[in-house]
């Protein structure tokens, strides 16, 4: 807040959409089909733009662009040091319309405009970097076997790579998607969330400015069951990237078993937020607040399990309610904004009908679970306790401001109870016993532990999921793994 000697911080324009066409082999083109669809502000529910409708038509058409980019263009046969140079390029051109990305990243998702800026924008940018930088480190190896023979391995691009991505952090998402399929080599097909087309095509332009080769980068707005399912099926795809919900990547796994495309989930979780008694209570209880409600509740690592010991479970219970009550929901465009909207009607529907759950089930709804104002797609923030294990808001992923807390008392239990979860993305720990932290990370069943912090993200650390939480690594040097092929060379030397 300002204080009385401060100017409260100004409210942010509403940047101008420039891209709404399909970006398909260099050029920006309408649907084959001539359809497009809405995209929404979700603070005003007002039309921001109508976007190309791409379908199966314009993915044969981008396949085709980014098959003849990979086969006979010149990206994957560039000098790796040169990709990267190509990638630094494109993370400057970001980084100088890095407040514009975060506007447009506000207007067609609803984060706070502060998050947009601090977080997601910025880490857009160190993650195109960072894979720059491992463009001429794709390495293979010698190896010594018998006989009068030189072994050798290579590294190379798996192909072209259709990468489905989705809502919550649209930009982002691109980024962890580009990075490493470009310091491969790979050619992309990107289909971005129909929720939030617009960063995602403002990137391409960028793209195509920084001198990526055109048909490298092809984008095709559109909708899962049309644009996202041709993806899928296309016989010239090598591999799928998906990020999202674990029932449409069980389709995508039926579908790319037809062609044996190679596959990497990204799916979502049920995370098991731990705090001990010992813990430093100031640390754990902004941190516990700050792993659910940060961006609105849609985080597919969202601690959304709070397990508090019972000797300091009322006084943090206490000061969450404060906190939730002192928390600034409105105008994702005005900077004090904390928390902005959900992204669409669908989600703001399924998100309330978990607080019915909840009630439902004998939960106690300490405060929020209605809408909060009159337009626009707002929740208040959420609290239950006296959740219990068995509940449908303690088992299945809510994606909204809809915190669970949960009791425990049994230092021994709350490891099997944490990990009693279909899910495995990501799980917390907090304690000053260091002793304590790494043997209770060491039992949880998930991707990412964090211990004393929470969604704690850098472009080296691998992040994905155990369970049904994914299959392969998003970012470090793991994530690169999924977009090469490992070949073996053999010489006979006399």
């Amino acid at each position: 807040m300002a204080t009385a000697t401060e100017k409260p911080a100004k409210k942010v324009a509403r940047p101008k959409v420039q891209q709404t066409q399909c970006f398909i082999g260099g050029k920006w083109l309408d649907a084959a089909s001539g359809k497009t669809f809405d995209t929404i502000h979700p603070a005003t529910e007002e039309v921001i733009a109508k976007v190309a409708e791409g379908d199966k038509a314009d993915i044969d058409l981008a396949v085709d662009a980014a098959r003849a980019q990979f086969d006979g263009g010149e990206w994957s046969q560039m000098d790796a040091r040169e990709r990267g140079r190509l990638m630094y390029k494109l993370a400057d051109l970001l980084e100088a319309e890095a407040e514009e990305l975060a506007a447009l990243e506000t207007l067609d998702n609803g984060k706070p405009i502060s998050d947009s800026r601090a977080a997601d924008i910025p880490l857009v940018i160190e993650c195109i970097r960072y894979y720059a930088g491992w463009a001429d480190k794709i390495q293979g190896s010698t190896i010594p076997i018998n006989g009068d023979f030189f072994c050798y391995t290579r590294r190379e691009p798996v192909g072209v790579v259709g990468q489905i991505i989705p809502w919550n952090f649209p930009a982002l998402m691109a980024a962890w998607k580009w990075g490493p399929a470009l310091a491969a080599g790979c050619t992309i097909v990107m289909k971005p969330a129909e929720q939030t087309p617009l960063t995602c095509l403002r990137m391409a332009y960028l793209a195509q400015k920084a001198e990526i080769p055109d048909g490298v980068i092809n984008v095709v707005p559109g909708y899962g069951p049309t644009a996202g399912a041709a993806l899928v099926a296309h016989p010239g795809v090598d591999k799928i990237a998906f990020t999202g919900e674990g029932t449409t990547a069980k389709i995508i796994q039926r579908t790319a078993l037809e062609t044996m495309k190679r596959v990497t989930f990204e799916l979502g979780g049920k995370s098991p937020n731990v705090v001990f008694a010992d813990a430093d209570l100031d640390a754990a209880i902004n941190g516990a607040h700050f792993a659910l409600y940060f961006n609105q509740g849609q985080c597919c690592c969202a601690g959304s399990r709070l397990f508090v010991q019972d000797k300091i479970h009322d006084e943090f219970v206490d000061r969450l309610q404060d906190m939730n009550k002192s928390r600034r929901v409105g105008d994702p465009f005005d900077p004090e904004t904390e928390q902005g909207p959900q992204v669409d009607q669908a989600q703001f529907d399924k998100i309330l009908q978990y607080v019915e759950y909840g009630k439902e089930d004998g939960a106690k709804l300490v405060n929020g679970g209605s809408r909060h104002g009159d337009k626009g797609y707002f929740i208040e923030p959420t609290l239950f306790t006296n959740v219990k294990d068995d509940m449908r808001i303690a088992k299945e992923e809510i994606f909204g401001p809809v915190l669970s807390v949960l009791k425990f008392s049994d230092v021994d239990e709350i490891a099997h109870r944490a990990n009693a979860t279909n899910f495995g993305l990501a799980a917390a720990v907090w304690t000053r016993d260091i002793g304590k932290a790494h043997r209770f990370a060491n039992k949880l069943r998930a991707g990412t532990v964090w211990v004393n912090c929470y969604d704690v993200f850098d472009a080296a650390a691998p992040f994905g999921g155990f369970k049904e939480s994914g299959l392969g690594r998003e970012l470090g040097e793991a994530g690169l793994a999924a977009y090469t092929e490992l070949k073996t060379v053999t010489v006979a030397m006399s």
